[in-house]
């Protein structure tokens, strides 16, 4: 099995040594291909209106001047040509992606242009922050994630939808289960803007969400991760709501 490992937290981001890891359990042709810095928050964008650069930095990584999008369609178009991944990984993202988060998350948006192209993509990202000890718990994704993928490759899911996963801010041991999830919903009261005032006066901001627990309902990838569960969502890449379709239909009949 062919494997390309992508991020949106850039080439430096631990992460990605991570993800590396846990694909080159799976198999032994890996190739990583990942924005040269961060890309946190530039979801499904493409870089149309600037040049992309590729930096190889070994025979099977390379750093690329772009977002997450542009990574994969480089990976997958160009450094790969001779022939492309049959599973695309991206991540282990520094912070969940669940709820609204993937709507902005490049991490997620990386797996949807894998989907797009064709190829069975996986996003993965490990949650932090959330108790007293905010240090990034990265052995929880890297023990648990490899029979995960593996399980999920044995079972196949449909061509336009991706795989989100989410770990939760405990150590691996930890860990009470796996729960597959629907994408929940974000308290937004958690939003925040934070003023700040630079050196010549003028002000600035910065945006972010507080962390601390919501109360989301069960069965969603947020009670999944606030529970010690493994969240497993399958995102579909077909945004029309056919009720609604159905609805408008009626109340706008044919021109």
């Amino acid at each position: 099995m062919r494997i390309l490992v992508t991020n949106d937290d850039g080439i430096n981001a631990p992460g990605l040594q991570v993800l590396t890891r846990i694909a080159q359990q799976l198999s032994n042709d890996v190739w990583v291909a990942s924005p040269e810095e961060e890309q946190s928050g530039s979801a499904h964008s493409l870089s149309l209106s600037n040049p992309i650069r590729v930096r190889r930095l070994s025979p099977r990584k390379f750093a690329v001047k772009g977002t997450p999008s542009d990574s994969v369609l480089m990976a997958v178009r160009h450094i790969m040509k001779d022939g492309a991944p049959d599973l695309i990984l991206s991540g282990v993202n520094r912070g969940q992606n669940v709820a609204d988060d993937v709507t902005y998350s490049g991490t997620i948006a990386a797996a949807m242009e894998g989907t797009l192209l064709g190829i069975p993509s996986i996003a993965l990202s490990q949650a932090f922050g959330f108790g007293e000890n905010r240090a990034v718990k990265w052995s929880t994704a890297e023990h648990h994630a490899p029979d995960i993928i593996r399980k999920l490759v044995a079972a196949g899911w449909p061509k336009d939808v991706l795989i989100n996963i989410n770990f939760p801010d405990v150590l691996p041991q930890a860990v009470k289960g796996i729960q597959v999830t629907a994408q929940g919903k974000r308290d937004q009261s958690l939003v925040r803007v934070e003023e700040r005032i630079d050196a010549r006066a003028n002000p600035y901001y910065w945006l972010g969400f507080e962390r601390i627990l919501s109360n989301p309902s069960e069965g969603t990838d947020l009670h999944a991760i606030y529970n010690g569960m493994i969240s497993v969502s399958p995102l579909h890449m077909n945004l029309t709501h056919a009720r609604t379709r159905s609805a408008l239909v009626a109340a706008l009949g044919k021109l």
